[in-house]
């Protein structure tokens, strides 16, 4: 049984970057209160930029550096949970933005926990035949979401994208997508939620606070288990970018003193499905995780859902 491995990534980001200072314009909080609050310093918030726009840009990239073509790829995926319109869907607009000819073309929507998911069914369609070459992509708008009079949410979120090129492995090659370790609490799902014909994103930021920093690094820890990789050889852990405090939480109980721990949500605020890509992409873009290494890929959110994986670094 063949296997899959990332062979590149890219990410986008809108141009405009909104400080904590002007947050601050719009509801009663301080640069200093967000910073220590939630870590963030900056966020990308799009203006004319759809989630498709954002998507295919990210995609674009990531094919363009893959050393494959459009004609190459079969299999389109998209994780969002903030797409507008129902049809026709992001994947089916992403590939025809880039020339890619009759791919299987799909949406999934775990929210937060999306690009983990979405590697995990790409991996698991490659493992059956049905895709050779495909693209994975988290691409989010919140900020068409966002409630900017409400205080312990507009201070959080951010937009854009990010993606990877995955593929078969050859017969004697080792996997390099390891075994993805996925599961929900739904009935905890009101704690993070987007709801109604006219939606703003609403989370019980506490009660997530808890359960991400309690629940989650045992699962993470079965996703190295699965990979056959302990967790003292991680080169880095990237979870979903929702909190500072909650992604240390996580890293100190993994137990992982050595590995890099990304934390873009200094500079990018929290992007659901597009955080995990979009840290992992500028990871290997600025060159700090070395090329075969085993990266911690591990995102959780809104459902409440989860899931993770063990992937080599392009």
């Amino acid at each position: 049984m063949t296997g899959s491995r990332i062979v590149a990534l890219g990410h986008y980001q809108p141009s405009r970057v909104v400080t904590n200072d002007e947050i601050a314009q719009l509801v009663e909080t301080s640069d200093e209160w967000i910073r220590d609050r939630v870590g963030i310093v900056t966020r990308r918030i799009a203006d004319g930029e759809t989630v498709a726009d954002m998507a295919a840009a990210a995609a674009g990239k990531a094919l363009a550096s893959s050393g494959l073509t459009a004609a190459d790829i079969d299999l389109v995926v998209v994780a969002t949970c903030t797409s507008v319109d129902r049809s026709p869907n992001v994947a089916c607009r992403v590939a025809a933005k880039l020339g890619i000819t009759a791919p299987g073309a799909y949406d999934i929507n775990t929210a937060c926990s999306g690009f983990a998911y979405a590697l995990g069914t790409v991996d698991h369609a490659i493992r059956a035949g049905a895709s050779r070459n495909a693209i994975v992509i988290g691409a989010e708008k919140l900020s068409d979401f966002t409630d900017w009079t409400d205080r312990s949410t507009c201070i959080i979120f951010g937009d854009g994208a990010g993606a990877a090129v995955v593929t078969a492995t050859g017969a004697d090659e080792p996997a390099g997508v390891g075994p993805v370790v996925w599961g929900s609490v739904p009935e905890r799902g009101d704690a993070v939620r987007i709801e109604g014909w006219r939606p703003y994103i609403q989370q019980e930021g506490q009660a997530v606070f808890r359960w991400a920093t309690t629940a989650l690094a045992p699962l993470a820890l079965q996703a190295c288990e699965r990979a056959g990789v302990d967790p003292s050889e991680l080169a880095a852990f990237v979870p979903h970018q929702a909190n500072a405090r909650i992604i240390d939480g996580i890293a100190k109980r993994l137990g992982i003193p050595d590995a890099i721990i990304a934390k873009d949500i200094v500079e990018s605020g929290n992007t659901s499905a597009a955080s995990v890509p979009l840290a992992l992409s500028k990871l290997v873009e600025r060159r700090e995780v070395p090329s075969g290494a085993p990266v911690l890929l591990f995102g959780f959110g809104g459902g409440l859902t989860y899931a993770g994986q063990v992937v080599r670094c392009p």
